[in-house]
C-alpha cells in the first residue's frame, strides 16, 4: 500500500492541544538451541512482522483511533528487524463549550470508532529480534508509541495490539501532556478519566497476566507490567518438540525461559 502524503496546510483554529501517547514494549521469548535454529527463528520472526504486517497492524489502529493516514514509512532491515512510521489526522467536528470526554468509562477496545479534532500525529513500531549465544534463548521486541493530538485516546487501540502481538511480556506507559483551554480561557490537563491502563484490556486477556501499576496521577503518568502466568513448552520451542525432549530437559529448558522472562519483567537479572 502506498499513501501520498497530504500537501496542503490543516487549520487548528479549535485544536486541543493536549498530547496523548501509549508506549509499549512487547516481548516475545523462544528456545532455539542450534545456531541453525537461532537462524530459522530470526527469518520466521522477519517474516511474520515485516514492514508489510506491521504496516497492516497499525493501518488497523489508525482506523480504530479514527485516524485518517496521512503519510507511511517502512522499512525492513538486514540482517532483521523492521520499522514503520505513520503520520495520521483526524476529520474536524464542531468545537464545543468544554473539552469532550471521549473515555468517560474504562472499558476495553478496539469499540466503536471515535472521530475527534485531531491534526499531526504518529503511530511507530521497531522490532528487535535476537538470541542468547549459549542459552538457546531467542527475544523478539516490539516498540511501539500511538501518539494523539487532541480528544480522543490511543488507548482504544491497547486491546488490539495486545492481540495482534500476543506477548509474553509487555510493559506499557500512557502520559497526557500539555494542556488545553475551554472557550472560558479555563485550562485542562486531561479530558478523560482513567485509573489504570489495565482498565483498557479486557478480562480474558488480563486473567492470563500476572500485572503491576505504578501510577502517578497527579502527573496524568500511567505504567502498568503484564507477565504471562503460565505457558505450554511447546509453543516456546523452536525446531524441537516438547515429546522429543527428557523429562531433564523439559526443566533446564523451562527454568531458562523462566528466568528470561522474570528479568525483563522486573529490568534486573537475576
Amino acid at each position: 500500500m502506498k499513501i501520498q502524503p497530504i500537501k496542503k496546510k490543516l487549520k487548528l483554529y479549535g485544536f486541543n492541544n493536549l498530547t496523548k501517547t501509549l508506549s509499549f514494549n512487547l516481548y516475545d521469548i523462544c528456545y532455539a538451541l542450534t545456531r541453525e535454529q537461532h537462524q530459522e527463528y530470526i527469518e520466521y520472526i522477519d517474516e511474520e512482522y515485516n514492514a508489510d504486517r506491521l504496516v497492516k497492524i497499525l493501518t488497523d489502529v489508525a482506523e480504530i483511533i479514527g485516524a485518517n493516514i496521512l503519510n507511511v514509512a517502512h522499512q525492513d532491515y538486514d540482517p532483521q528487524g523492521a520499522s514503520v512510521t505513520m503520520l495520521v489526522s483526524e476529520n474536524s467536528i464542531a468545537c464545543r463549550e468544554e473539552p469532550i470526554r471521549v473515555l468517560e468509562n474504562e472499558l476495553p477496545g478496539p469499540s466503536e470508532a471515535i472521530v475527534g479534532h485531531l491534526d499531526k500525529s504518529h503511530i511507530t513500531v521497531h522490532t528487535y529480534p535476537e538470541n542468547h549465544p549459549d542459552k538457546g534463548i531467542s527475544t523478539f521486541r516490539a516498540d511501539l508509541d500511538v501518539s494523539t493530538c487532541g480528544r480522543i485516546s490511543p488507548l482504544r487501540a491497547l486491546n488490539y495490539l495486545i492481540t495482534s502481538f500476543e506477548p509474553d511480556i509487555a510493559i506499557m506507559d500512557y502520559r497526557v501532556r500539555g494542556f488545553t483551554r475551554d472557550i472560558n480561557g479555563t485550562k485542562y490537563y486531561i479530558d478523560h478519566k482513567i485509573n489504570s491502563i489495565q482498565n483498557f484490556i479486557d478480562e480474558e486477556k488480563r486473567n492470563h497476566y500476572q500485572m503491576i501499576d505504578v501510577n502517578v496521577y497527579q502527573e496524568n503518568i500511567f505504567h502498568t507490567k503484564m507477565l504471562l502466568k503460565e505457558f505450554d513448552l511447546d509453543h516456546y520451542l523452536f525446531g524441537i518438540a516438547k515429546k522429543e525432549l527428557t523429562k531433564k530437559d523439559k526443566q533446564k529448558i523451562r527454568r531458562r525461559i523462566k528466568k528470561e522472562m522474570l528479568e525483563i519483567f522486573y529490568g534486573r537479572n537475576i
